[in-house]
């Protein structure tokens, strides 16, 4: 098994999100999809996402991506840690202020509502702003070329191909409400983009 500070670090965070999304998860999943646009984009996209999310665990637990470690430096590790943590608050904060008006995939749940407040009324995505911290404070904190920006590169590939079809679906659903909501909001970052 190979271990270290990354290592920990990379294990905790894992555990951690997982931690974080499964109550969610399972209290959405309660709640009747009214609206689904699930199709084979989408499943590709999941796909490697949670190729990227376990990378990481398989560098941990096999030698198959040694040939790209390197030492492990403290003030990348440091900075990634940060990342980390930031984005995992982030993500908890997210799911809290959605409740069950998350969905791990593009669909709407019964009697579904735009939400406006909390971390949304910074940004249109925060839960993407603490996926994209998280894997940068990964790719940070992880000793490895391959296993460290695994889950930056899944997660970018999620987030370009799958943005436009989420704010389609909520501009569908809500039509003025959520064109006047992104008026006054960015989509990731506050005051930029």
């Amino acid at each position: 098994m190979h271990w270290g500070f990354g290592a920990a670090a990379a294990l905790a965070g894992s555990i951690a999100m997982v931690a974080i999304r499964a109550p969610h998860g399972h209290r959405s999943m309660k709640v009747k999809v009214a609206t689904s646009r699930k199709g084979r984009l989408e499943k590709v996209l999941l796909t490697i996402a949670w190729a990227g999310f376990f990378v990481p665990i398989l560098w941990m637990v096999t030698p198959w991506f040694r040939f790209a470690d390197y030492p492990l430096h403290p003030v990348p590790f440091a900075a990634g840690l940060l990342c980390l943590v930031v984005g995992l608050w982030l993500f908890r904060k997210s799911h809290a202020d959605l409740g069950t008006n998350w969905s791990i995939t593009l669909e709407l749940r019964e009697n579904h509502k735009l939400i406006t407040s909390g971390v949304y009324r910074l940004v249109r995505h925060p839960m993407y702003m603490a996926l994209g911290l998280y894997s940068i404070g990964q790719a940070l904190a992880l000793p490895n070329w391959v296993a460290g920006p695994s889950y930056l590169a899944s997660f970018g590939v999620l987030f370009v191909f799958r943005l436009r079809h989420e704010e389609r679906m909520m501009r569908d659903q809500f039509g003025k409400e959520y064109d006047d909501y992104a008026a006054r909001t960015k989509r990731l970052i506050p005051g930029v983009w």
